[in-house]
């Protein structure tokens, strides 16, 4: 007879514009887990996907003058392994700044 041992596991995707925002939410995520006494597998930063929008300055006559702008989208995975009730208790009450999304998925 064999007993399966089912480990829990807490994968947190970490999205934002600004990656100094991003890489401080990061830190206290992992500090917070940390702390609790569970296994912290990450930061893992993925590609940053880059969005360009070119335009043009004039509207009529300048078909050579254009403008290109850029959007950055940063994002980290965090893979928490046997998470405690502490620590999920410390990750509801942890403060994100404007501008940073994060997806927690059980």
């Amino acid at each position: 007879m064999t007993t399966k041992k089912t480990s829990q596991k807490i994968r947190i995707s970490v999205r934002s514009f600004d990656h100094r925002l991003l890489d401080e939410t990061v830190k206290k995520i992992v500090l917070i887990a940390k702390d609790s006494w569970a296994l912290v597998v990450g930061p893992i930063p993925l590609p940053t996907k880059v969005e360009k929008v070119t335009v043009n300055r004039s509207t009529f006559v300048n078909k050579d003058a254009r403008e290109q702008f850029e959007i950055r989208r940063h994002k980290r995975l965090i893979d928490i392994l046997e998470p405690t009730q502490k620590t999920l208790e410390l990750l509801q009450d942890i403060s994100i700044p404007n501008g940073v999304w994060v997806e927690i998925k059980a």
